[in-house]
């Protein structure tokens, strides 16, 4: 099963486990481009900002892509709570979306609403469920997962190579330039002689 499928909604692979890393992937709402724009891109990298603050959290990668999102995070507590990070990230996203887009361009709201039971309604911004996640035990596993998702963009056919994507963590990697948020890379086990992030 490939990372990226956007059909994937919530498959648990992973745990709560603190001694290891954790690979999330979580989609748009019914795999909109809602991330194809800068603005809701600049809300998400406040909120993941927040969260590494408020959880402890070392965010090791990431990749925004217009219809999903690939983290790679290192709870540097004792005490993990996967659903509460992945709430701490997307809520605030989500609220932001909704009220800009009912204020600013409602006629956009249609592609947010989704129908609940007893003929209730709601805008959301991502897809329900948790996601795809799972846990990086060894360090060969984990850089190539690190490759795997900012590989992300060159395989959609969006950019040449990983480090030109704006919305990733790749080109901090690379050592070409400052992605939106800079990458924890100290925690990140030694890593192979190719590998030429900033030291």
């Amino acid at each position: 099963m490939r990372l990226s499928d956007p059909s994937i909604r919530k498959l648990r692979q992973s745990s709560n486990d603190a001694s290891v890393a954790h690979a999330l992937t979580f989609s748009c709402f019914r795999c909109q481009s809602f991330l194809s724009r800068e603005r809701p891109c600049l809300w998400l990298v406040d909120a993941m900002d927040r969260a590494r603050t408020r959880y402890a959290l070392d965010v090791w990668a990431y990749v925004f892509m217009p219809t999903h999102v690939h983290l790679i995070l290192w709870p540097r507590r004792r005490h993990f709570d996967l659903a509460a990070v992945l709430a701490a990230i997307k809520l605030p996203v989500s609220r932001r979306a909704v009220a800009w887009v009912k204020r600013e361009a409602p006629a956009f709201l249609p592609s947010m609403l989704e129908a609940q039971p007893g003929d209730k309604t709601a805008h959301r911004f991502w897809q329900r469920g948790g996601g795809y996640d799972r846990d990086l035990h060894d360090p060969g596993t984990i850089h190539a997962t690190l490759d795997y998702i900012h590989a992300h963009p060159v395989r959609a056919g969006l950019v040449e190579s990983p480090e030109a994507w704006r919305w990733s963590s790749a080109a901090y990697f690379a050592g070409t330039s400052a992605p939106p948020l800079t990458p924890d890379v100290s925690s990140i086990p030694s890593p192979p002689e190719r590998w030429r992030f900033r030291r």
